[in-house]
């Protein structure tokens, strides 16, 4: 019961965000309402493990050195083609990436006051998150089929 109230408040907040956002149509695989609220539930627990990395500039150096789980971008990034090269990077080292509607929600699951317009999880073999993020990387999968 407490689990399905959290769920709730988070998604009346998510809408409350989405409706502000207008979403880019270039923004694809974009996450329905549900997928985006587990997307960013886990990068808020990602941020208390410290395996995040915020912004379009960082997010692209986790690419190259190989340490990035999945790539999650706002899809109301203003002008969109600023993220442009993070999916063909993805592409390239075969890393799952999927975009959010807003970057304010994104900004406050990674626990700043700004808003996010790019955030990359990192592996971590210690980590208790490691099962969380291989389930959300399959779905993020999913999506890009």
């Amino acid at each position: 019961m407490l689990n399905k109230i959290k769920y709730d408040q988070a998604s009346v907040q998510l809408k409350i965000v989405m409706s502000d956002a207008a979403v880019n149509p270039k923004a694809y695989p974009l996450a329905d309402a549900k997928l985006t609220v587990s997307i960013l539930d886990l990068v808020q627990q990602a941020t208390n493990y410290k395996q995040i990395k915020k912004g379009a500039n960082e997010a692209t150096k986790t690419l190259n050195r190989g340490i990035s789980e999945f790539i999650v971008m706002a899809a109301d990034t203003e002008p969109l083609e600023i993220l442009l090269h993070l999916p063909l990077l993805c592409e390239d080292k075969n890393v799952p990436y999927v975009f959010v509607p807003s970057k304010v929600a994104l900004g406050r699951a990674c626990g700043v006051s700004r808003p996010v317009i790019s955030a990359s999880i990192t592996s971590n073999d210690a980590s208790q998150l490691g099962p969380q993020i291989q389930s959300m990387r399959e779905q993020i999968e999913q999506l890009l089929i």
